[in-house]
């Protein structure tokens, strides 16, 4: 084994995160779009399948709000099921440089453990801003590998995320928070064999890992330790989960709490893979040139690697994605899916949808070209080129991901985003109002989230 240092990453980045006095505007803003974004989503999936499984496998009642439900939890299972109900339509934040989900994590631990020990708004704001920088930046250390060796990098690196978050929202110290961190790398999980078949796994990878990182921030307030070389020991995170120990660790610790990554995070229009964003976007503006489903021969898409495993093979079954889960990992789908109907929303995901014949036809005529010199995951880019019947060759680029850093969605189109998932979640105005307000002032005052829950 390889000589420990004196002063380890995980007590470097404790001492960042105890150093903070207060959060940047900028950042603040993008933590009330947070909460506004999470609230929404986990009611929009309140009625659904997989959270009515969530909510029914746990058995620990307690104080804390299980939100679009009148069951109260415990803070763990609360946590578990926010983080899954936030994260199951695949409608949540994402940071483009990871990619990761962070809102659906840190939201929902930070809440629950804040509910739980009566901790005040201010002390929830701290937490969630700097349990998402954390999450974030540990995306960023060695990019692409944790995907490429099977793991899901929100469940993974949410954990520890998560753990940052609720230790810095309940004031553990840096022993504590140090403790914290080594703790909840032994929590860290989430493999990605749920492309298989479509299982429900990745759906719980957000709750698993708030709560996970709740948990491991309560056992280290106890007294509970854990090894303070947790990223990059011989045996730690990056090892387990990225099959290597040299990374950009600088893109973790350098200047923390001075530049924020947490304020470039990118809220999603449609409710799928983030990376098929910018094609979505570009089949919108051939079906707004008058382009029709029949008119098309062929359409190739310029792709980054990166995104080959999830979102284009095996091509045939992407092409005809067996259900509506699925297809919000089908580009073929996705693009086909913008074409015929115009937009995507939450209604293009149903088992029904997916078998509409028209779009069936498109996805088997869309295919991919890996680009070299595509820049994911740094950036989320977009290129169609549809040959037609008549020989015709039309492009369309995109240069961005819509709803990131270059065109971020404005606080009025989050809040009409919250009001569709309302709607979808089958809330009345009254109540979607009362859930916005409490959304709104979640930093103000006393955490109260009983006008979150449902019947």
């Amino acid at each position: 084994m390889s000589e420990l240092p004196k002063v380890s990453l995980a007590e470097q980045l404790a001492d960042g995160i105890l150093a903070l006095d207060a959060v940047p505007a900028a950042v603040r803003e993008k933590c009330q779009d947070l909460a506004v974004d999470v609230i929404g989503l986990c009611v929009t999936a309140r009625q659904q399948d997989y959270v009515r499984a969530a909510l029914a496998g746990c058995d620990d009642d307690g104080p804390c709000t299980a939100i679009g439900h009148a069951r109260s939890l415990s803070a763990a299972s609360a946590a578990f099921v926010n983080g899954t109900a936030a994260h199951g339509e695949d409608f949540d934040d994402t940071f483009e440089g990871g990619p990761v989900h962070a809102g659906a994590v840190i939201v929902p631990a930070v809440l629950a453990a804040c509910e739980r020990h009566k901790i005040g708004g201010p002390a929830a704001l701290k937490g969630i801003a700097l349990g998402v920088e954390v999450l974030c930046r540990l995306s960023l250390v060695v990019p692409k590998a944790t995907h490429k060796a099977g793991f899901h990098p929100t469940a993974v690196f949410g954990a520890l995320g998560a753990a940052a978050g609720v230790a810095a929202a309940l004031g553990l110290d840096r022993r504590q928070t140090v403790d914290a961190l080594g703790i909840a790398g032994s929590m860290a999980s989430g493999i990605i064999e749920y492309l298989a078949e479509d299982a429900w796994t990745k759906r719980m990878h957000a709750g698993w890992a708030a709560q996970s990182g709740l948990r491991a921030a309560m056992l280290a307030r106890a007294g509970f330790n854990g090894p303070r070389t947790v990223f990059e020991g011989t045996h730690g995170l990056f090892h387990g989960f990225a099959h290597t120990t040299k990374g950009d660790y600088q893109a973790l610790i350098g200047d923390f709490g001075t530049r924020w990554v947490t304020a470039t995070l990118a809220f999603k229009p449609y409710p799928c893979g983030t990376m098929t964003h910018p094609y979505i976007d570009c089949a919108r503006r051939l079906a707004l040139r008058g382009i029709r489903a029949e008119d098309i021969a062929d359409i190739v898409c310029d792709v980054g690697e990166g995104t080959v495993h999830r979102l284009w093979e095996p091509l045939a079954a992407k092409q005809a994605p067996a259900n509506g889960y699925g297809a919000k990992f089908s580009q073929p789908y996705c693009i086909a899916a913008a074409l015929v109907r115009g937009n995507v929303s939450l209604g293009d995901f149903t088992d029904e949808a997916v078998k509409d014949p028209r779009v069936v036809a498109l996805a088997q005529k869309v295919r991919y070209r890996i680009d070299p010199a595509n820049p994911y995951p740094g950036a989320f880019t977009g290129h169609i080129r549809a040959t037609l019947a008549d020989g015709r060759v039309i492009e369309e680029n995109q240069p961005h991901f819509r709803g990131g850093a270059q065109e971020p969605l404005t606080r009025a189109d989050i809040e009409d985003k919250f009001a569709l998932n309302c709607r979808h979640g089958g809330w009345g105005e009254g109540q979607a109002r009362a859930a916005l307000n409490c959304a709104q002032s979640l930093y103000n005052g006393a955490i109260d989230l009983r006008d979150l829950r449902g019947d």
